[in-house]
C-alpha cells in the first residue's frame, strides 16, 4: 500500500535517510534548483523512479493541501516497537529521553512536536492507538521531515507504558496546568519521559495519577495553558537546557 510524502524537506529527507521510495512524482514546471536540484540529484544516485505530472494529478493524491509540487510515493511509515524504543538510549550510552502524548488528535501538532523531538534529541516519541492521531501524510508534512529520524510507538494504554517506562528506571513527568511543581525545578538529567495531554483536555485522570511528578508550565497571560505541541517543546527544551 502507497503512503505519500508532501512537500519539498520532507521527500528530501526521505531520500537522505534511505526511506523505500517506489515514485517520486513533480509538478511539469517546477523550478530545479534549491531542495528541488538536491532531490533530483539523490533520486537518480539512488534509482528512485521520477514522473512529471500535472498540478492536478499531484493535488489529488495529496492530503496535506500542502504539497509544494512534489509527492514521493512510499511504503507506510511503520511504527516502532516499544521494547525497540526503550532500548534505544542504552545502544547510544545516553540517558532516556522520551515524549508521551496522551490522545494528541490533531496531525499538524503530532507532526510538530515530532519536530521538536528531533531537534532536542528526544529517543523516540509514544503516542496512543485509539481516539488520537496516527502517521499521516499531514503529520509527515508537518514534521518538515524529521519524522524520518524519529522513532515512534504506537501503543494501545498509556497507563500501562508509564508503568514500563517506570520498570525501566525512566522517571515520568506530566506536564499539567494543575502540577504543583514549576516544569523548571524538575531534575531532567536522569532518564525522563515527558507526558503531554490532549488539546483541550489535558492528561487523563488515570495518566495524571500515574506520573512520578506533575510539572505546570507558568502563565502568565489571560489564557490558561499552552497549545499541546508549544508545551511539548517548553518542555524539551528545559531537558536541552539541563543536560547541557
Amino acid at each position: 500500500m502507497n503512503n505519500t510524502i508532501e512537500g519539498r524537506n520532507p521527500v528530501l529527507e526521505a531520500l537522505k535517510c534511505g526511506r523505500p521510495i517506489n515514485k517520486i512524482l513533480m509538478v511539469q514546471n517546477i523550478e530545479r534548483h534549491g531542495i528541488i536540484a538536491e532531490i533530483l540529484h539523490l533520486a537518480q544516485q539512488k534509482g528512485v523512479t521520477l514522473e512529471y505530472v500535472e498540478r492536478q494529478t499531484i493535488d489529488r493524491l495529496g492530503q496535506s493541501g500542502a504539497n509544494q509540487g512534489i509527492i514521493a510515493l512510499t511504503a507506510a511509515k511503520e511504527y516502532t516497537d516499544l521494547d525497540e524504543l526503550i532500548a534505544i538510549p542504552s545502544q547510544k550510552g545516553q540517558a532516556a529521553f522520551f515524549i508521551v502524548l496522551d490522545g494528541l488528535e490533531d496531525p499538524h501538532n503530532l507532526g510538530a512536536v515530532i519536530r521538536t523531538a528531533d531537534a532536542a534529541g528526544a529517543h523516540g516519541v509514544i503516542i496512543r492507538e485509539r481516539r488520537a492521531v496516527g502517521l499521516t501524510p499531514v503529520v509527515e508534512k508537518s514534521s518538515a521531515g524529521a519524522l524520518e529520524y524519529v522513532p515512534v510507538a504506537r501503543v494501545s494504554n498509556i497507563s500501562r507504558v508509564i508503568e514500563t517506562l517506570k520498570k525501566n528506571n525512566i522517571w515520568v513527568v506530566g506536564i499539567d496546568q494543575g502540577g504543583e511543581s514549576d516544569y523548571t525545578k524538575i531534575d531532567y538529567k536522569p532518564a525522563t519521559a515527558i507526558v503531554i495531554g490532549a488539546e483541550g483536555q489535558g492528561l487523563s485522570d488515570l495518566v495524571r495519577k500515574n506520573c512520578d511528578f506533575l510539572a505546570a508550565i507558568p502563565m502568565r497571560g489571560r489564557i490558561s495553558s499552552l497549545n499541546a505541541s508549544v508545551a511539548a517543546a517548553v518542555a524539551m527544551y528545559e531537558v536541552v537546557k539541563q543536560r547541557g
